[in-house]
């Protein structure tokens, strides 16, 4: 099993950061706990090329398949999730400004 997710945490690694670290917060989270079918279709969507990908994270796009919907809809909730924390840790980082963006919206 540990052979198995570290081949998955490899492929977690995207062309984007942004997939990365939301690929990744999927298979730490809830890869474990899913069910075979959901972890079947988060594998496939590591097969995605990230233009796709991301336009599924983002909510362009939706899977036609339900399960790698599910699984997408999951990932998204991640997102929301982070947000929230790091809007709750560092104000600075609001809708994904960092704080020069926002030291120079004040001044």
């Amino acid at each position: 099993m540990a052979e198995h997710l570290g081949k998955l945490r490899w492929r977690c690694r995207r062309g984007m950061k942004e997939l990365d670290l939301l690929t990744l917060g999927y298979l730490e989270r809830h890869y474990p706990t899913a069910s075979a079918e959901e972890q079947q279709a988060f594998a496939e969507l590591l097969e995605v090329q990230d233009p796709l990908l991301m336009s599924y994270m983002v909510g362009r796009e939706i899977p036609v398949d339900a399960t790698t919907a599910r699984v997408v809809g999951v990932i998204r909730t991640l997102l929301s999730a982070d947000e929230e924390v790091a809007r709750a840790s560092c104000p600075c980082l609001v809708h994904g400004q960092d704080a020069r963006a926002t030291i120079n919206s004040t001044t």
